[in-house]
């Protein structure tokens, strides 16, 4: 990673900031409110450990497996990283022990996780998951399937519930916001269901394109990307034979 590099994105990460301060004061809401998360899905240790001297608060990953390498690099640089991708059961063990699993949207990978989870005798954090539009594209548990995964929750003492993660889809910043909406009315619906060892303070929803969007409708994270290292590069597949 050359300079040049480095310089470029510590300005992509100030331009963030920036835009997240002016979403929150637009939105009357207090300086701090929003957590920067930096989803480093196919970046380097190298390019990770140059984040982590940014002001970026945490990392998410898609997968697993990116997760545990980079952990062991240490590229993180002693900053929290989320599990923010689909997780495929088989990974479960992979998995437990990070800060945060946002990704959670079925009974399956709740007794997964708990069984996991009380095996290590540790309190793993975890954020359910709604496909707010439900696109058959999209993992995440219905809205209203919530109630029901909510109390199952509930019962895994292992656990500790913190709130709502969504992806919805491309849309217009007006269309973006009712989404945003529609999840923060679900975030206060449930708030008053939840067992008292539930922490139910996190509501991260937007990305690159739509946390201004998120943030005016309650969001308290933002998982931001492309805007901070710039559009991501694919392996280039194979050449066939």
């Amino acid at each position: 990673m050359t300079e040049q590099d480095r310089q470029r994105m510590a300005e992509r990460v100030q331009r963030v900031r920036a835009q997240i301060d002016a979403a929150l004061a637009a939105a009357h809401r207090r300086p701090g409110e929003v957590l920067l998360c930096a989803a480093s899905k196919t970046q380097g240790p190298e390019t990770v450990a140059a984040a982590a001297a940014l002001a970026v608060d945490l990392f998410g990953e898609n997968h697993v497996q990116e997760l545990v390498q980079k952990s062991a690099a240490g590229a993180y640089g002693g900053k929290p990283c989320h599990m923010i991708g689909h997780l495929q059961t088989n990974k479960i063990r992979q998995a437990v022990g990070c800060e945060m699993i946002q990704s959670v949207d079925r009974e399956k990978l709740l007794r997964g996780i708990e069984a996991e989870a009380a095996r290590r005798g540790l309190c793993q954090d975890i954020l359910l998951e709604v496909n707010i539009a439900g696109e058959a594209s999209k993992s995440g548990a219905a809205p209203a399937a919530l109630p029901a995964l909510l109390e199952q929750a509930a019962a895994c003492p292992h656990l500790r519930l913190r709130g709502l993660m969504t992806i919805p889809p491309a849309a217009g910043e007006d269309e973006a916001r009712r989404y945003f909406a529609a999840v923060r009315r679900l975030f206060e619906q449930l708030a008053p269901h939840c067992p008292a060892t539930a922490r139910w303070d996190t509501l991260s929803m937007g990305m690159s394109g739509d946390f201004a969007a998120a943030i005016a409708e309650g969001a308290t994270m933002v998982r931001v990307g492309s805007a901070i290292f710039g559009p991501r590069q694919y392996p280039a597949p194979p050449p066939q034979p």
